[in-house]
C-alpha cells in the first residue's frame, strides 16, 4: 500500500479498451499492489486528449499517434510511452454487397463500398478509430460523401450495433469487435494491412501546467503497466479464447 492509498487517479481513455474489458481486468490487480484507485472516463482519443487539455484527468491512454504527438509537443502531455497494439478490421454484413471479403487493400475496399453506395457507418466523433478512417478514406483518394455513408457520433459498441441493424460496413478495433462478435450478424471482411495497425500510448499530464494534479499516483499507474507483471496480463486477456491486445512497452 502506499501513503496515497485514498487517492483516486483519474484516467483519460478510449472506448476500446473500456468496452473490450481490458481494464476492467487489469485495475483490482493494480490496486491491489500499490492501494490507488482509477478513477476511468471513457471517451473517443479526442475528447479524451482534450480531458488532458483541460487538466480534468492526471494521464490518458488513447491510439492516436499524431494527435498525441501534438498533445506533447504542444506541452500537454509528459512522458509518453507506448503500452501495447492491436489492429483495425473492417467489418461488414454477410452478404457483403460492396464485395471486398478476403481483401489485404483497405483503401481499395473502401473504394469498392463508395462505388456501390454501400451503407458505411461512421463513429463520427473524433476518436482514434474515427481518426484512422478519416485518414483511410484520404488514402483511398475519397472524400466520405456518398449517400450512404452515414456518421453517427457514438462510440464503438453503439455503431458497430447500428451497423449490424442496418447491415453496413464500419471500421472497428479488434478489441471491441471481439467483445461484441458474438452478438452481431457480420463479419471481419478486410484485415492484415499494414495501414491498420493500431497502436497504444499512455501519457501523463503535464504537472508543470497543472500543479494539482495526482502526478504521482499517474507516475505510479504508467510505471505500473509497462512493467513486466501487467504487460503479461495484457498479453494474457482474452475474449472467446482469442487475444485483444499485444503488450510491446519498450
Amino acid at each position: 500500500m502506499t501513503a496515497n492509498a485514498a487517492e483516486i487517479i483519474r484516467l483519460a481513455t478510449t472506448t476500446s479498451t473500456y468496452h473490450s474489458g481490458l481494464l476492467d481486468y487489469l485495475l483490482p490487480e493494480f490496486k491491489k499492489d500499490t492501494g490507488y484507485e482509477v478513477q476511468i472516463l471513457a471517451a473517443g482519443t479526442g475528447k479524451a486528449l482534450k480531458m488532458g487539455e483541460n487538466g480534468d484527468v492526471d494521464l490518458v491512454m488513447t491510439h492516436a499517434p499524431n494527435a498525441e504527438a501534438k498533445f506533447v509537443d504542444k506541452g500537454f502531455g509528459v512522458l509518453p510511452r507506448g503500452l501495447m497494439y492491436n489492429d483495425f478490421v473492417l467489418v461488414g454484413p454477410l452478404s457483403d454487397p460492396a464485395g471486398v471479403k478476403g481483401g489485404k487493400d483497405v483503401a481499395a475496399a473502401f473504394n469498392e463500398i463508395a462505388a456501390k453506395n454501400a451503407d458505411f457507418i461512421s463513429r463520427g466523433d473524433d476518436s482514434g478509430t474515427n481518426k484512422k478512417e478519416l485518414l483511410l478514406w484520404e488514402k483511398a483518394g475519397q472524400r466520405p460523401e456518398f449517400g450512404a455513408y452515414k456518421a453517427v457520433g457514438q462510440g464503438m459498441g453503439p455503431t458497430l450495433t447500428m451497423a449490424n441493424e442496418m447491415q453496413g460496413y464500419t471500421l472497428t478495433d479488434r478489441g471491441t469487435w471481439l467483445a461484441y462478435e458474438s452478438k452481431l450478424d457480420m463479419e471481419v471482411l478486410v484485415e492484415g494491412d499494414t495501414r491498420l495497425f493500431n497502436p497504444y500510448q499512455v501519457i501523463l499530464i503535464n504537472p508543470s501546467r497543472y500543479p494539482d494534479m495526482n502526478y504521482e499516483g499517474a507516475k505510479v499507474f504508467s510505471d505500473w503497466l509497462v512493467n513486466p507483471k501487467a504487460q503479461a496480463m495484457i498479453n494474457g486477456f482474452k475474449v472467446n479464447g482469442q487475444q485483444l491486445f499485444v503488450a510491446d512497452a519498450g
